[in-house]
């Protein structure tokens, strides 16, 4: 999980693991059998100059694609913030769409370049930063929690900033550059002196490996296939539910599974199927925490709290006041959130301190992918040797880095300032003199991890400008240095990650940096258009209980108030909850480590617990459903399952989140749908006959 949900899946897309990690299959030369490296496989192809790498194919299909994803990312943002990884999707839809154009222009004479593995990871790479811009611009977290609508639900008077297309594109285009830049000069260290690991690009690096081999060309061809049929399904029951949603309540998403006393308590089936498809790719353990924190919250904790309304609250508040039930459900997801931020933190650091101290001193060497013996790593195999000489070939000069960041940054010293004067550009200058450190930090706990702590990071920027700028402009202030650093330290990681796909895949380094940029340049252009097509579509956007409710937004701004005010924005006996749930947190993230990766793999996830602390356990149930298919499917085939299994949930998600875009040019238009089908008690369904009889 990556921020607050996002979670790195690795798919062998058919491959022996066995084969894989020794880099390719079984040849034959006169009857002997030998293990054929991957880039013996691809020996006789030519690498094309980087330039070439980067084809106006490649970054039409990316825009595209950029497209396509950031709207499933934003449905994920503005539901409940949990986000897969789409790796696999865009990896399979990117090879889909080039191989089917490049077909097509060879049947007619036209095609001049064949489409290549160092091609596919620059659509790879675009994409990717494209979307993820949706998740570290912080459209359902930091950037939201600003608004006038969420202040109201807080109740605090810190201030607020609307969301206006304008603004929100500057400030993505001032500080979302900045990791890029911070990390370059690393990127030898990092991938060929350190040889971390980097397990999603790793993984990304195979999956676009195996599609240019022949084998695994049939088999993503299949794949696509059932991507295809799924994403149909997706997106036309989608519509289908449309149909019966008139009035608030209605629908199919409104339906009481499990009765109306569990539908009051947030426990029912929503038919989604974006979360059916998420639990198919998230672990299991992962959607198990979600259910238990759904559990523990709703279905124990608030009922009893709310027994105590008139002793521990005025039982005349708003539902929705934050100094009632609505503070308790908010507080103690923020300790639980912060409690899992903290260790993790902590243990990723000292890890990373730990890692460089002996790395220095020459004493242990680090993870490092296909490592059999110290004796031996000193020899470089055929594939090293490969790769290391390609990778070094297109050096990107220290100098145009330093100058990059520095000019960067004074721009955005500059501007941000002049876009929130609640953030003075000494504030900016302390966050700029030290985000390199935390985003080589971010980036190298990564490669060891796979857990990027950008959203931690976020975290500690609210807390400390926040206390810094105090009441006149705080809780603004540490939102937006929030958005800062998150931005700085998730791109940083994300490009280290992407220089280790090239390197996997003899893409340049320049091609990386540069389809990077534009993928971050897109992303800073789409993501903005699409929250504000959501923002204006739906006018309940935000608001608790409707479809687009964006929890997180509620959340960070709480943060930013706890910065600036302390403790006395907590409802009663709300800081002794907090505190016990602080340390569970920690207890059983401490629990989890000592009993090692196989019984630890047992213990559920306080992050992922916290989730339905504040939204309601109903999406757990679908993600559960979504592990129970899988589970059932892996009893009965397993090499299928883990063939298939990515592409259908990814169908699943990407169908009913591109239908958001149909439902919402809709709503603009004043379309609405014809029928309302709601789900009454016995009681309301006799008044409501009365009524009609007395009519009749």
């Amino acid at each position: 999980m990556d921020g607050h949900g996002r979670h790195e899946d690795k798919v062998d897309n058919g491959f022996n693991h066995e084969e894989e990690e020794h880099g390719g299959r079984k040849s034959s030369n006169n009857g002997a059998e030998y293990e054929m490296s991957v880039e013996q496989i691809f020996e006789k192809r030519e690498v094309p100059p980087w330039k070439k790498q980067l084809t106006m194919r490649a970054f039409a299909v990316s825009f595209v694609l950029s497209i396509l994803f950031t709207f499933i990312v934003m449905k994920l943002n503005l539901t409940t913030g949990i986000i897969p990884s789409l790796n696999v999707s865009a990896g399979l839809l990117g090879f889909f769409f080039v191989k089917t154009w490049t077909k097509l222009l060879s049947k007619s004479g036209l095609l001049r370049q064949p489409f290549t593995r160092q091609e596919n990871t620059v659509i790879q790479t675009c994409v990717v930063a494209s979307s993820g811009i949706a998740f570290s611009g912080g459209f359902g977290s930091y950037l939201f929690g600003m608004s006038e609508r969420v202040a109201k639900q807080s109740g605090d008077n810190g201030g607020f900033k609307n969301p206006s297309l304008g603004w929100i594109i500057g400030f993505l285009f001032v500080v979302s550059f900045l990791g890029l830049f911070s990390v370059v000069p690393l990127r030898k260290i990092m991938i060929i002196d350190f040889k971390l690991t980097y397990p999603s690009g790793t993984a990304t690096a195979h999956l676009i490996n195996s599609f240019h081999t022949p084998q695994g060309a049939k088999l993503a061809k299949k794949q696509v296939k059932t991507l295809g049929k799924f994403f149909s399904f997706s997106f036309l029951w989608g519509f289908f539910q449309w149909f019966y949603t008139a009035g608030d309540g209605c629908g199919f998403i409104n339906f009481p599974t499990f009765g109306l006393k569990a539908y009051e308590n947030m426990f029912f089936f929503d038919f989604s199927a974006t979360y059916v498809g998420v639990g198919m790719i998230c672990p299991y353990i992962i959607n198990i925490s979600v259910l238990l924190g759904g559990i523990l919250s709703w279905g124990l904790m608030w009922p009893l709290i709310e027994n105590r309304k008139g002793d521990w609250f005025n039982a005349d508040l708003p539902k929705n006041n934050m100094h009632g039930l609505k503070g308790y459900q908010v507080f103690i997801a923020i300790a639980l959130i912060l409690g899992d931020g903290l260790y993790n933190f902590v243990k990723v650091f000292t890890r990373t301190l730990t890692g460089l101290f002996y790395q220095f001193r020459g004493r242990q060497s680090l993870p490092v992918a296909n490592q059999h013996s110290s004796d031996t790593s000193d020899k470089l195999s055929y594939d090293d040797q490969r790769r290391i000489q390609l990778f070094l070939k297109d050096q990107i000069p220290t100098w145009f880095s330093v100058a990059g960041y520095v000019t960067i940054a004074t721009i955005s010293t500059i501007v941000l300032p002049f876009i929130f004067p609640e953030l003075k550009w000494y504030y900016v200058l302390v966050i700029y003199i030290f985000a390199p450190t935390l985003a080589f930090c971010n980036a190298y706990g990564t490669g060891l991890t796979d857990w990027s702590l950008a959203s931690t990071y976020g975290k500690l920027a609210i807390f400390t400008i926040g206390a810094w700028a105090g009441p006149n402009g705080g809780v603004l202030a540490g939102l937006i240095a929030c958005g800062v650093m998150m931005n700085i330290v998730s791109t940083a990681s994300d490009l280290m990650q992407d220089f280790k796909t090239g390197y996997l895949t003899l893409a340049s380094p320049r091609s990386m940096f540069v389809s990077q940029v534009i993928g971050t340049a897109m992303g800073c252009i789409v993501s903005p258009c699409v929250f504000w097509l959501f923002y204006n579509a739906f006018d309940d956007l935000g608001l608790p209980g409707s479809q687009y409710a964006a929890p997180f937004g509620i959340v960070y701004r709480n943060m930013s108030v706890l910065g600036v005010q302390g403790f006395s924005a907590l409802p009663k006996d709300c800081l002794l909850l907090c505190y016990v749930f602080f340390g569970a947190a920690i207890l059983i993230n401490s629990i989890k480590d000592m009993l090692g990766k196989k019984w630890g793999s047992y213990i559920p996830l306080p992050m992922a617990m916290a989730i339905p602390f504040y939204l309601g356990p109903y999406f757990a149930i679908d993600m559960c459903v979504g592990s129970l298919i899988l589970f059932v499917w892996e009893k009965l085939n397993k090499e299928k399952a883990a063939a298939f299994a990515p592409a259908v949930a990814s169908g699943l998600i990407c169908g009913d989140g591109i239908w958001t875009l149909p439902s919402s040019i809709l709503a603009l238009a004043g379309v609405q749908p014809p029928i309302c089908m709601k789900f009454l008690s016995r009681a309301t369904n006799a008044r409501v006959d009365n009524f009609l009889n007395s009519k009749s």
